[in-house]
């Protein structure tokens, strides 16, 4: 019966590329000089820490790291922007989370979905994925399409296509 998942993944080293570029850009621009601001990436906990001066250059980190992103055609939509706090002295610290795998209300809102559209397919929700099963390969692409049309709140991609 062909199958295939759908999974919410960001490519580590190409993050880890987009986030350098941007340091770059960061370090280079005239508005950061004698800046002391930071831009970190924890790949263990899949966060990315900001600490900087003041709200504007906040801001400005920010959109070089989205930018940054869009260029590596990564969706911006895998961040999950926190609250800033205030670390010591003047200084402005952000941790901004990565979403990897589909958390259960995505889940539930994309088999809710897949089930109102009447397409003859299951779909099921295991672990941080969905799996859509059919009869035909060609419901399985309508599924596709489907979901590409929809706003989830996340990024999807759909692998391991079978026959």
């Amino acid at each position: 019966m062909p199958s295939f998942d759908i999974v919410s993944k960001i490519d580590g080293q190409t993050l880890d590329n987009a986030i350098n570029n941007a340091k770059k850009e960061i370090l280079n621009r005239y508005d950061f000089n004698d800046s002391k601001s930071t831009v970190e990436l924890d790949k263990k906990s899949n966060e990315i820490t900001i600490v900087t001066e003041n709200d504007m250059r906040l801001k400005a980190i920010q959109d070089a790291i989205i930018s940054r992103m869009i260029k590596q055609q990564l969706d911006p939509k895998a961040l999950d922007m926190g609250e800033e706090h205030y670390a010591s002295g003047n200084m402005i610290r952000k941790e901004i989370k990565i979403k990897e795998g589909i958390d259960k209300e995505a889940a539930k809102k994309i088999v809710k979905k897949i089930k109102d559209s009447g397409l003859k397919v299951q779909a099921s929700i295991m672990d941080d994925q969905v799996r859509v099963q059919g009869k035909k390969i060609d419901d399985l692409q309508a599924v596709i399409s489907l979901c590409r049309g929809e706003d989830f709140g996340q990024p999807l991609q759909y692998i391991n296509m079978r026959n």
